[in-house]
């Protein structure tokens, strides 16, 4: 049985890739194909050639995107990963331990971590690594990191609930497109109530900090119920995160048929959180296939290449800058240890 356990969550991740790529590559090619000389190509090129006169149409959207929207991708980008940073600084402020570790630290652990758990996935497991291995130089026992790692992705599920209720009240059409997809007997009413429920637990879980509710003993173990000294910090850097990183997709598609801000903040906590459940590395196909079924308005080219851009300022860009940052803190780490040694 563990077997299975252990398989069965990449096995369900890789079907969801293959599937997510297939609906992808339809849609994408279904786009091309709108154009009749472009159809006519498609219909007598095999795979690999449908693949190139995709991918030459999505450079020309990539290249139709200005400057001023890759700027503000960028900035959009800087916006998400400061929130970011602000997730440990709340955990820190609920453990009781942020005195002695400057913002700095906080922000470059915090960068890493997210940099590395975005793109190869299991964000819990990989950024609880990173962050041991940072916070423990500080002094912060394992049990206080793991309460930390915790109350990180706590305060990214809480922004995704708040936000998600939102939209689900109201621009409660935006799930339609995915329920008729998986068949699923979804209405409007039904949407609304449920966006209506996910904010009604975000006060409900707001009163419990307001209230003071007791801790919660396990087996010798106290777990605090969050202060609103806490609480009221996730409330302003949960949104922020998300807004951020939806503005990234938001600036780099076009305005013919942009159906706005908040659909599309929609779209990407709906995508989003699709591929953090299947455990996709990156989310990738799962994002795209998702968002592009919650836009129907919106080419499926032009989509395909604000979500390049995303993944380009999101997660690859900071992927690339947090390895020499792993590489530097783990030398200085064995410089420390070795003059400890020596000092014996």
């Amino acid at each position: 049985m563990k077997r299975l356990k252990d398989f069965f969550w990449p096995l369900l991740g890789l079907a969801a890739v293959i599937w997510s790529l297939n609906v992808l590559y339809s849609k994408l090619r279904l786009e091309a194909a709108a154009d009749a000389a472009t159809g006519a190509l498609l219909e007598k090129a095999g795979l690999f050639e449908s693949l190139k006169i995709i991918a030459a149409q999505i450079g020309g959207k990539l290249h139709a995107i200005p400057h001023s929207g890759y700027l503000m991708a960028l900035a959009c980008t800087l916006l998400a990963y400061l929130a970011l940073a602000w997730y440990d600084r709340i955990a820190l402020i609920h453990l009781d331990r942020e005195k002695g570790i400057s913002w700095l630290f906080i922000t470059v652990c915090s960068f890493v971590t997210y940099a590395i758990s975005h793109n190869i996935g299991g964000s819990v497991f990989s950024g609880g690594m990173v962050r041991y291995r940072a916070y423990t130089s500080k002094g912060l026992s394992a049990a206080e990191v793991a309460v930390l790692v915790a109350l990180c992705s706590f305060t990214f599920a809480f922004g995704t609930i708040l936000l998600g209720g939102f939209v689900l009240l109201f621009e409660p059409q935006i799930v339609q497109p995915l329920a008729k997809l998986g068949k699923v007997p979804l209405t409007e009413g039904l949407t609304m109530g449920i966006g209506a429920t996910m904010l009604l637990l975000c006060v409900l879980y707001t009163i419990g900090a307001w209230m003071k509710l007791k801790p919660l003993v396990i087996k010798g173990f106290k777990l605090e119920y969050p202060g609103m000294n806490v609480v009221w910090r996730q409330w302003l850097a949960a949104p922020a995160e998300l807004i951020g990183a939806a503005g990234i997709i938001y600036f780099a598609l076009p305005e013919a048929g942009n159906p706005g801000f908040f659909v599309i903040l929609g779209a990407f906590l709906l995508s989003f959180s699709a591929g953090l459940l299947f455990q996709v590395p990156g989310g990738i196909g799962v994002m795209e296939t998702v968002f592009i079924t919650v836009m129907p308005t919106m080419g499926a080219t032009s989509v395909f290449a604000a979500l390049l851009v995303w993944r380009l300022c999101y997660l690859l860009i900071p992927l690339a800058m947090s390895i020499p940052v792993v590489f530097m803190f783990e030398e200085q780490q064995l410089v420390r240890k070795r003059r400890e040694e020596a000092g014996k």
